[in-house]
């Protein structure tokens, strides 16, 4: 028998295809993953995570095993609700990778810095991501004056008067009401 043949069946031959072959070298990375940059020069660029995500429902649950809507459920994105802000962390990542096909995940930016215990009743979240921070301004002592001297004065117009006024000019247009 040829000797090319017999080390097709060589047992470490045979092990090693099974568990598949691993080019050497990649730069290791925290949980599990091996990167194998195009060019061996290659630098990534620095890039800090975000510290939350916005989780969006973008599929429905029907039809997918317990599992999943158990995920889903525990999220608070099941039935009504399909928006859920979660933190960035292995264990709700690898909760995330499972249902990846169901929801949409933008990382959430604070463009005018992180907002302080005062302004988490002004904070707003867009769809993009951008959380902001929306204080309602307070009006002045001198505007609250005028818009009271503007409601109690008995030369202005109100709208019961105003659309009387119109009507009759309506009505009378040919025979002299203006």
């Amino acid at each position: 028998m040829n000797r090319n043949i017999l080390k097709t069946f060589d047992a470490l031959v045979i092990s090693s295809r099974l568990k598949g072959y691993k080019h050497p070298g990649g730069i290791k990375y925290p949980g599990g993953i091996t990167y194998y940059p195009r060019f061996p020069d290659h630098k990534d660029p620095e890039y800090t995570p975000t510290k939350l995500f916005r989780v969006e429902r973008i599929k429905s649950s029907k039809h997918q095993p317990y599992w999943l809507k158990d995920i889903l459920d525990e999220l608070k994105i099941h039935k009504d609700t399909r928006v859920a802000v979660v933190k960035n962390i292995p264990e709700m990542n690898a909760k995330l990778w499972k249902i990846k096909h169901l929801i949409k995940i933008t990382p959430i930016i604070f463009p005018y810095g992180e907002p302080t215990l005062e302004d988490i009743n002004h904070t707003v979240l867009k769809e993009n991501g951008q959380c902001l921070v929306k204080k309602t301004l307070a009006p002045s002592e001198n505007q609250i004056v005028a818009l009271d001297n503007f409601h109690n004065d008995n030369k202005k117009m109100d709208s019961t008067t105003i659309k009387r006024d119109t009507r009759y000019k309506w009505n009378n247009a040919f025979t002299g009401g203006f």
